[in-house]
């Protein structure tokens, strides 16, 4: 069979076929976008503002260049928050954040913290600087501070004094590793 053999075959079957009347829609009126929409895609593009461990790069609560900062979580003895504002602890890891963008200094302090508790250090400081020239004043020291209250491995953080860094670095202290109190069981057990 040749090619124009078949196409005579295939209008001869389709001869009596009709073509369907074109029905088309009248695109005058505009899609409305409910309110519920508008919230949904308002969340999504908040969402992409955000890492993994949900800490916004946007609506960080702004304090000054000078001003000190104190966070400690309920359960945390006074006595320990204390000896952390002191500086009384060993600073086992250093992080510095100075020259960092904000999207850059969220990701290295999640990492950072990830990372000391995965090698057991629970004392450490975090360098971010007074901000007094950027605009606004102290971004990323707000920033800081505010993703480190929403951290939960953080237990507390304090201002560090002068020969750390002062008003522009944190002492921060953050949970024990699962491995680390398994341990402390271990050798409590064993003691008993």
């Amino acid at each position: 069979m040749n090619e124009s053999d078949f196409s005579d075959d295939f209008a001869s079957l389709m001869g009596d076929v009709k073509p369907i009347a074109q029905d088309k829609a009248s695109h005058a009126q505009q899609h409305q976008v409910s309110a519920a929409q508008l919230a949904r895609q308002q969340s999504a593009q908040q969402f992409t503002s955000q890492s993994k461990d949900g800490l916004s790069l946007t609506n960080a609560p702004m304090v000054k260049p000078d001003q000190p900062l104190g966070f400690k979580r309920d359960g945390i003895q006074d006595g320990v928050y204390k000896k952390l504002r002191l500086g009384k602890y060993p600073i086992g890891a250093r992080l510095d954040l100075h020259r960092k963008s904000l999207q850059q200094a969220r990701d290295e302090v999640v990492q950072f913290l990830n990372r000391c508790q995965r090698l057991d250090i629970r004392s450490l400081i975090i360098v971010h600087g007074k901000g007094e020239k950027s605009n606004p004043p102290a971004l990323m020291k707000s920033y800081v501070a505010y993703w480190l209250t929403q951290l939960e491995m953080v237990v507390c953080y304090h201002s560090a004094l002068a020969q750390h860094g002062g008003q522009g670095a944190l002492y921060v202290m953050i949970k024990k590793s699962a491995e680390s109190k398994l341990e402390n069981r271990e050798q409590h057990r064993r003691r008993g």
